[in-house]
Parts: structure tokens; C-alpha cells; sequence
């Protein structure tokens, strides 16, 4: 049933009004995450090094550290016109978000540029932008608009999940093509705890696990390229192929285990300051950064991960308008995704999939996504007190 929406007569904000409200200890936390992302991306910069490892200087500003400054510095600024406009203006246009966003992945596959062996980027000129990461955040707004005012008795209704079922599996397929398994299996992720959230019938999901077991068969072996198949193999034994399927992970497993307690200390890791670990400043960041602080290095940025998620968590159950508590839950559920698969990835605890350590890894699109996402955050918090309904049209 097409809903349209009404919002309720409330005082209108002031600027002030809404600095008030802004949720500083989840500012705060972003802000030391990022700085922490600035101290890798430096260490993983190095200059001299042209034919002559003797010359090398480990530590510097390029490639990756000024140019992720920059990065950060237009993400701030979506950041903070996410977080104090309108929340209306989100909810009203949640859906053209997401239909931008999925226009986006659908323009991958005709006129996207392949990297890393995977076609996921759009080429705009001056820069490449991975939409992939954008539909997280588009799907997380259309999902909290279609749900937010449904009551018990809709949700329990399984044709009231076919449209967000096809929300979610146009995308999954799509991406699943480029091929981006990482971040189709984290999109899955995000839909399935979305569905619980909201309410879905338990058996529901008992019927989908069991499809999904049925069907492992024919997507290991027509839905998977080989270097994937390779890389689930290599999970099961590390040891099989160590020069080819896992040296990449193996790698990471040999400077994080090589850092211990304290580390070896800042721009004194091996591994990584000599190239033997593959992708150092995207995907495989945290073990570069265990390596240099050990233990503790990364135990503080799972701290600082765990207590931004749990912010929040809290912001969500505090909102009292279900569309801001929905925003919330979605992007605590693609948050905490984003961390977990990583850290469980590169320390061998799960196969190798390509997604990146959230506000730490060197890039843009998935740096963007987690602002403008942190900023809806902020907005909903802001505007937790705001009532917003929706009546039959």
C-alpha cells in the first residue's frame, strides 16, 4: 500500500538548537579513528625506495596519506550537511537515494573500469567512485521508509517483504557480478539482521537458511569464479598453496602474529614496510597496524569500533520516531559488517573477501558512504524527539 507522508508541527530548529543536540562522544570517536588512519597511511608511504632499498625512507605524506586528507576533508563536509539539515528532507527522499545508487551499480556493469580484478568502479573523470559502497546507505534509507510505520500485524505478512526482498537482491546480484563477493555478502548481512530487526517471522529465516545450503552446491560451482573458490579452499588449509591462493593471507597472519603484545614499533614493521604484505594500506591495514602496535594497537581500535556501535545502538533505542530508529539500526548493522568481516578476514578467521577496515583503509567511496551514513546517524539523534507519521494514501 503506497504511503504518503505527513510530518507533525513541531518548532522548527535552530542551528544552535541542533549543535545542542549533536552527539559529540560519537564525533569524538570518528575523529580519533580517522586520526588513526592518518598515522598507517603514513607509515604506509614511503619515498627513496626507486630501485634501491638501501635509499628508502618509511613514512611519508604520499601517495596515500595527503591524498586520504583530502578524502576526509570533503567526507566532513557531507558529514555535517547530512547531520544538520532536515530529516525530512532524508525521509522524503530515501527512495531516489537508493534508485541514484542502484543506477550507479547498473552503470558498473556497461562503463565501469576494472581494478584488483574486479570490475566496481565508475570512472567520473577526476575521480573513480565504487558504488557498491553507496547502495549500502541508499538501501539502509529505503528500508527504514518502507518499514517504519508498519504495524505487527503488516509485518508478519510475507508479501510485505517481496519489495524490500527485491531491494536488496537486485543490488546483491548486480554486485555479485562484477565480481564484489566481499561486499555482496555484506549487503546480505545488512538485509537479513534489517529483516530481523523489524520483526520477520523466525521460520522465515530457517527456510532461507536451509534454500541456502541447497543451493552451496550449484553456486560453488557455476556462481564462483576460480581465484574465489581459491581463496574458501585456501581457508581450509592455509598451508595449500602458500606462494600463490595464500600468500596474501598468510602474510598478514606472519606481521600481525610478528608484533605481539606492543609491536615493533611506529615505521619499524618488516613485512609491511618491505612490501612482503599485499595491500597494506587498503583491505589489509589492521595487520599492518598490529604489526607496529601489536596486541594493544589493535585492541584500542576494536575498542573504539565496539564503543562507536554501541553509541549508536543507544541512539537508535532513544529515537523516538521509527524511521531515525530504523537509519540507526541499519547503519549499526552495515558498521559493525564493515569491521567485523575485515578484522575476521585478515587474521584468517573467515575466507579473503575484498572490503575495507571502515574509516581507517586508504580510499574514497567507502570513506564517503560511512560519513554521509554516521551523518544521518547524527541526524537522527538530533532529531530523536521529532514525531514523523505516515497515513494511507
Amino acid at each position: 500500500m503506497a504511503r504518503q507522508i505527513r510530518v507533525s508541527k513541531s518548532q522548527h530548529m535552530t542551528f544552535f538548537e541542533r549543535l545542542s543536540r549533536f552527539g559529540w562522544p560519537l564525533f569524538i570517536i570518528m575523529a580519533l579513528i580517522l586520526t588513526f588512519s592518518m598515522i598507517m597511511l603514513y607509515s604506509a608511504g614511503s619515498s627513496g625506495c626507486a630501485g634501491n632499498m638501501e635509499n628508502c625512507t618509511f613514512g611519508a605524506w604520499r601517495p596515500y596519506a595527503l591524498s586520504q586528507l583530502g578524502k576526509i576533508a570533503i567526507a566532513l563536509i557531507v558529514f555535517f550537511i547530512a547531520a544538520f539539515s532536515d530529516i525530512k528532507t532524508w525521509l522524503r527522499s530515501s527512495y531516489a537515494l537508493y534508485a541514484g545508487a542502484l543506477i550507479l551499480v547498473l552503470l558498473v556493469t556497461f562503463v565501469g573500469h576494472t581494478g584488483m580484478g574486479a570490475q566496481r568502479w565508475l570512472n567520473l573523470g577526476f575521480f573513480s567512485i565504487q558504488p557498491s559502497e553507496l547502495i549500502k546507505i541508499g538501501l539502509v534509507l529505503a528500508l527504514a521508509r518502507y518499514f517504519a510505520w508498519m504495524n505487527s500485524v503488516e509485518l508478519e505478512r510475507h508479501k510485505n517483504y517481496w519489495i524490500p526482498a527485491a531491494m536488496v537482491g537486485v543490488p546483491f546480484l548486480l554486485i555479485m557480478a562484477q565480481p564484489d563477493l566481499g561486499t555482496a555478502v555484506s549487503l546480505a548481512f545488512i538485509a537479513l539482521g534489517f529483516f530481523y530487526i523489524v520483526g520477520a517471522q523466525r521460520k522465515w529465516f530457517m527456510i532461507l537458511g536451509i534454500l541456502g545450503i541447497l543451493a552451496a552446491p550449484a553456486l560453488w560451482f557455476g556462481g564462483l569464479h576460480d581465484y574465489q573458490r581459491a581463496r574458501i579452499t585456501t581457508f581450509m588449509d592455509p598451508t595449500a598453496d602458500l606462494q600463490g591462493a595464500g600468500y596474501q593471507i598468510n602474510q598478514a597472519k606472519i606481521a600481525f602474529g610478528s608484533g605481539g603484545i606492543i609491536g615493533k614499533g611506529y615505521l619499524s614493521g618488516t613485512q609491511s614496510q618491505l612490501s612482503f604484505l599485499p595491500e597494506k594500506q587498503t583491505d589489509f591495514i589492521f595487520t599492518m597496524m598490529g604489526e607496529e602496535f601489536g596486541f594493544i594497537g589493535g585492541f584500542i581500535l576494536i575498542f573504539l569500533y565496539s564503543a562507536m556501535t554501541a553509541i549508536i545502538f543507544w541512539y537508535a533505542k532513544t529515537c523516538r520516531n521509527r524511521f531515525g530508529q530504523l537509519v540507526c539500526f541499519g547503519f549499526c548493522l552495515n558498521f559493525f559488517v564493515y569491521y567485523f568481516i575485515n578484522i575476521a578476514m585478515v587474521l584468517g578467521l573467515m575466507p579473503t573477501v575484498g572490503v575495507p577496515l571502515p574509516l581507517v583503509s586508504f580510499g574514497g567511496s567507502s570513506l564517503l558512504a560511512l560519513m554521509f551514513g554516521l551523518g544521518l546517524v547524527q541526524n537522527a539523534h538530533i532529531n530523536k524527539d521529532q514525531q514523523l507519521s505516515a497515513g494511507g494514501a
